[in-house]
């Protein structure tokens, strides 16, 4: 599909890549690792033809189509909704079926015996032969399916694209380049900005994928489940190993083992050969053999052993002593712009729980930790800390609060206290941030640095309650396996937001759920979370199969009970189901009235551009009709969309109605 011939770069001393040559073909499920800095993401761009290299480097089949997902870009700033962003992911069928109105409409204007009719039919033959095998039918059910899957919502689907976050820009990006289904997909850690709930459906989306991939990312567990070879980007060279991500830990370490016994026998035979030349070399009669020796050793091929990556290691500063209640939530509640983030929540954590936080992007993780942090206020509610607590909290702002004046090795300086310089050498080690690294100033540093100082300067402090919200976006996972051990060695309580699912389950015992304005503590690490959930969604599947049958005998039952009460008591009975309806059901019979109302405005709409088209006259100027054309096609797809949440709230209101029955 795709080669990369001897890619050779060089940045002054330094070989990024040192005559690399490597090939995808079709099939290929790679995950690119490497410690940052390895070139990881250069390579990407260069297989994507986003960097430019030397001619000849790069050489793609002509059939082979390839996708490419940055970590960030800002390119979609569009003025089309969501729903229409996306199609865009279909801009050629699309034309398609603008090219076979326009034939269509050109038949009607030429004598059906004319050459010119003949060619023109067979070109529209043609096309709709193209269109009647491609998924141009079945378009908006696919556009809905990744939209939702990535976690936008169906009323997002009319919003425009301007009223969206990086992040969620980036999820756009994103389901488009899925929608496109190239042969190769390029990803460059395309799970940086997606929840738990959206990065488990991107996992199954994936492993069904037909065409080839390969992907960047620092989550071990999405590696494991989404490939099925991994490439090793490591001091300018790129090894091939065949398996996953936890194959390759296992492979790379049987290959150093094999690596380091050849090298010992190796070093071994040419001692030995040594001691016999400086032994006999003075000696006439053994100078044949002496020097028959020294050939042998030129002939050897040498065996090198790999270098390997600098590892650190470091430990939290002991946690200082604290009671056994850590903190203490009683009726917390708080809202945006009248909109209910979480309301009346409870909450108690004791000393050594380490709690993982989960919930769809927008639920309220941070928020939740800002507020317990006290860096946002509450609405109502107490926040208790413990006897003795002293708490660090780790956010997105805390990077640009550091001192733009000072060094790397001086902001630690500043935060760590009584700590040895040999200390802060090694914790900044374990955060990228090595040899002359540290001696850079503040001012500097890019983004993802400045966050890795600020992880960095918060571990130094002491402290036995850490709040940290997505602590591994930009470590590698050497770092992420560093900070991991010593999490799992830290005696106080930590309460942590991340969809690193690999990184967090070794750790916590806890796992706090944020969702729909609550929170629920579940016992045990994230992988138990989500088995307890899928056991919920059995039992539920269950439950609804059940449902007809059970609902007809208690229909028959309540006819059967009702026919003995009295007219007062029929009236009660009545009066508390309209309130528990309105309850249940009050906020989809909303949307179908919203619904309802959009339908018949443009079902109005719809009918004005028949009556219009209808119109003989309108064909005779090209613009205008093409325009007519344009609105109509778009209005019929917006009614088709609003049919859709019609359906689904009126399912809702109907499936209230039949549980109350």
């Amino acid at each position: 599909m795709l080669s990369v011939n001897h890619l050779d770069i060089r940045y002054g001393d330094k070989h990024l890549f040192k005559d690399v040559s490597v090939q995808v073909y079709e099939g290929n499920k790679i995950g690119l690792v490497g410690v940052n800095g390895a070139g990881k993401s250069t390579l990407l761009k260069i297989m994507a033809g986003v960097a430019a290299t030397d001619d000849g480097v790069v050489n793609k089949a002509k059939s082979v189509t390839v996708g490419y997902l940055p970590q960030e870009s800002n390119e979609l700033l569009t003025g089309k909704t969501l729903y229409e962003e996306a199609e865009g992911a279909f801009a050629g069928l699309l034309e398609m079926q603008e090219d076979v109105l326009e034939l269509n409409e050109k038949l009607g204007t030429l004598d059906a015996d004319s050459e010119e009719f003949r060619q023109v039919l067979k070109r529209q033959g043609e096309i709709q032969h193209q269109l009647d095998s491609s998924e141009i039918y079945s378009m908006q059910a696919k556009i809905e399916k990744v939209l939702l899957g990535l976690g936008f919502k169906q009323d997002d689907m009319e919003r425009s694209v301007t009223e969206f976050s990086g992040g969620w820009l980036m999820r756009l990006k994103l389901a488009k380049m899925l929608l496109e289904a190239p042969s190769l997909l390029l990803l460059d850690e395309p799970t940086n900005h997606l929840d738990l709930e959206s990065l488990t459906w991107l996992e199954e989306f994936l492993r069904t994928y037909n065409g080839a991939m390969m992907i960047v990312s620092h989550d071990r567990m999405f590696l494991d489940s989404s490939t099925t070879a991994t490439w090793e980007v490591s001091f300018g060279r790129v090894t091939a190993y065949k398996g996953n991500y936890s194959y390759y830990l296992k492979e790379k370490e049987e290959r150093r083992t094999i690596e380091r016994a050849a090298y010992d026998n190796q070093q071994a035979q040419i001692r030995q050969t040594m001691r016999f030349v400086d032994r006999f070399r003075a000696k006439s009669t053994k100078a044949k053999q002496v020097q028959s020796r020294l050939k042998q050793l030129d002939k050897l091929e040498l065996i090198e052993l790999a270098d390997d990556e600098m590892t650190m290691k470091f430990s939290f500063p002991p946690a200082p002593a604290s009671g056994r209640d850590v903190l203490q939530v009683e009726g917390l509640s708080k809202s945006y712009n009248g909109k209910q983030v979480f309301k009346d929540v409870n909450l108690q954590l004791q000393r050594g729980d380490k709690v993982a936080v989960v919930g769809v992007n927008g639920a309220g993780k941070s928020t939740l930790l800002k507020i317990l942090s006290e860096n946002i206020e509450k609405d109502s509610g107490e926040v208790r800390l413990g006897a003795n607590v002293v708490l660090t909290y780790f956010g997105q702002h805390q990077a640009q609060e550091l001192t733009p004046s000072l060094s790397v090795l001086d902001t630690m300086a500043l935060a760590g206290e009584d700590m040895t310089i040999t200390r802060m050498r090694s914790l900044l080690g374990a955060f990228l941030f090595r040899g002359e690294e540290v001696e850079k100033k503040v001012s500097v540093l890019s983004g993802g640095e400045k966050s890795r100082l600020a992880l960095a300067k918060m571990i130094a402090t002491p402290a036995n309650l850490m709040l940290l919200d997505e602590p591994t976006n930009h470590l590698d996972m050497s770092s992420q396996e560093i900070l991991q051990e010593a999490m799992g060695q830290y005696e106080g309580t930590i309460v942590v937001v991340s969809h690193n699912r690999y990184f967090v389950d070794s750790f916590v015992n806890k796992v706090l759920e944020v969702k729909d304005g609550r929170v629920s503590v579940f016992e045990g690490n994230v992988a138990e979370y989500l088995r307890k959930l899928e056991e919920v969604a059995e039992q539920e599947a269950l439950k609804a199969a059940k449902r007809p049958v059970e609902q007809e005998e208690k229909t028959a039952q309540k006819s059967s009970d009702s026919s003995n009460l009295s007219r007062k008591e029929q009236k009660k009975l009545e009066a508390e189901k309209r309130q528990e309806r309105s309850r249940l059901a009050g906020p989809w019979i909303k949307k179908v009235q919203e619904a309802e109302a959009k339908i018949e405005v443009l079902e109005e709409e719809k009918d004005e551009l028949e009556a219009i088209m209808a119109d003989p006259e309108l064909y005779s100027d090209e613009k205008a009709w093409s325009e007519t054309s344009k609105k109509y096609d778009e209005c019929k797809r917006r009614l088709e969309r609003w049919y859709g949440c019609w359906e689904e709230a009126q399912e809702k209101v109907e499936a209230v109605d039949a549980e109350l029955q």
